[in-house]
C-alpha cells in the first residue's frame, strides 16, 4: 500500500509542478504582451511626433491660409466669389482660377448659343399634341 500511496503522491507532485510551469508560462506570456504593447505605443507616439513635425514644417513653408474676395461680374452672378489662396501657392491658385473662369465663359457661351433652339424643341414637343389611339387599345363593342 505504501508503494501505491507513494505513486499517488508522486503523481500529485508532478501535477503540481506542471501546473506551476503553466502558470509561469502564462505570466511570461502576459509580460511579453505587455512589453510589446508598450513598445508599439512608443513607436506610434514617435511616428505621430515625426508626422506632426513634418506637418508644422510644411505649414510654416507654405504660410497661413488667407481669403481673397473676387468680384464675379463676368459670370453674371451678383455675389462675390471667395477663393482660397495659400501663401506661396498663389500661382497655382491663379492658374486654377483662370482655368475655371475660361471654362465658365465657355459654358455660358454654349448656353447662350443653344438656349433658343433647345427651348423651341421642348415647346414643339410639349405643345404639338397628336391624339392617336394606342395600339393596345381594343374596342369593346
Amino acid at each position: 500500500m505504501t508503494s501505491q500511496s507513494q505513486g499517488i503522491h508522486q503523481l500529485l507532485q508532478a501535477e503540481k509542478r506542471a501546473k506551476d510551469k503553466l502558470e509561469e508560462a502564462k505570466k511570461r506570456k502576459e509580460k511579453r504582451l505587455k512589453q510589446a504593447k508598450e513598445e508599439a505605443m512608443a513607436e506610434i507616439d514617435q511616428y505621430r511626433m515625426q508626422r506632426d513635425k513634418e506637418f508644422r514644417l510644411k505649414q510654416s513653408k507654405f504660410g497661413r491660409i488667407s481669403f481673397k474676395i473676387v468680384n464675379s461680374e463676368e459670370k453674371k452672378i451678383d455675389f462675390g466669389k471667395i477663393i482660397l489662396i495659400m501663401g506661396s501657392q498663389s500661382n497655382v491658385s491663379e492658374e486654377i482660377e483662370e482655368q475655371t473662369l475660361g471654362k465658365i465663359k465657355e459654358l455660358n457661351g454654349s448656353y447662350n448659343k443653344y438656349m433658343e433652339s433647345v427651348l423651341k424643341q421642348l415647346l414643339n414637343i410639349v405643345c404639338d399634341v397628336n391624339p392617336e389611339i394606342h395600339v393596345n387599345y381594343r374596342a369593346t363593342n
